[in-house]
């Protein structure tokens, strides 16, 4: 496999065509291959991870720009090809964007996630030991062309990743859900249930909400509704997200939410 940022016309386009057949045919938010091509020609990343026989199988594209007087990065999309996935490609573009974008001066770099999808929360959170920094609700509309948030909305965790700060950008520990069993467990209380002033509390998800999706559409609207009931209470109430637990038996995941603010090095 070689990553590297992509330099033809073709492989811009063979971008593109990756977008359609990871977020479905019919996706109206593909970014065209000239605005991929122009971003990375004014200091944004398009990169590729390509196979041995030059075949692009995943890409990386972000933007840079100014925030409060500082250089930063967007990470607008990140996309493997099915048949490719579980072999630590994600993490390698990811790691191949920061290195570029570390290099022109940009100290932070910021992307999305859907909570409910646990996979990229564990490579988020704990494989890149990026940090929440906000959750925003349907942040892409409520209603996308894409056939992944089919039921679902667009909710999404802002993540920041301090790119000058290796011990704040470190992988963290994923932890079993055994420890955190005494944790509070939002899901099923109601607003006014909530423990208000514990010192933490968990929020679960699917280990695949994919496979909710294609079984009930229903049942994942309730998973992201009572998901988003409890994120916006954390939030509202100054909790932050400080770990990620798995279990694979009952097919969940979750996250740690703690109270007061995070640790100094892990402070978007």
């Amino acid at each position: 496999m070689d990553i590297r940022r992509v330099a033809t016309w073709s492989e811009y386009e063979a971008c593109v065509a990756l977008q359609r057949e990871v977020w479905g045919p019919a996706f109206a938010e593909c970014v065209p291959a000239a605005i991929l091509m122009v971003t990375q020609r004014i200091g944004g990343v398009v990169a590729g991870a390509f196979d041995g026989d030059g075949e692009l199988i995943g890409f990386v594209f972000g933007m840079t720009g100014v925030e409060h007087g500082r250089l930063v990065h967007w990470s607008d999309m990140l996309a493997v090809r099915s048949d490719a996935r579980g072999r630590g490609i994600g993490r390698e573009l990811k790691l191949f964007q920061r290195d570029a974008v570390r290099a022109i001066g940009v100290g932070t770099m910021y992307w999305t996630f859907d909570p409910l999808v646990a996979r990229n929360a564990r490579l988020n959170l704990v494989t890149l030991g990026a940090s929440v920094a906000e959750y925003v609700t349907d942040m892409y509309g409520a209603v996308t062309s894409s056939a992944l948030h089919q039921g679902l909305g667009t909710d999404r965790f802002i993540v920041a990743w301090p790119l000058d700060d290796a011990a704040a950008s470190a992988p963290r520990t994923e932890t079993p859900l055994a420890r955190y069993a005494v944790i509070p467990e939002l899901n099923t209380m109601t607003t006014g249930r909530m423990p208000v002033g514990a010192p933490a509390v968990r929020v679960s998800i699917p280990l695949h909400i994919d496979r909710v999706q294609t079984t009930s559409l229903a049942d994942a609207g309730r998973w992201r509704a009572v998901t988003r009931r409890a994120f916006l209470w954390c939030f509202e109430h100054g909790y932050h997200v400080s770990g990620y637990y798995r279990d694979e038996p009952s097919e969940t995941a979750g996250y740690i939410l703690s109270a007061g603010a995070p640790h100094s090095s892990r402070t978007p």
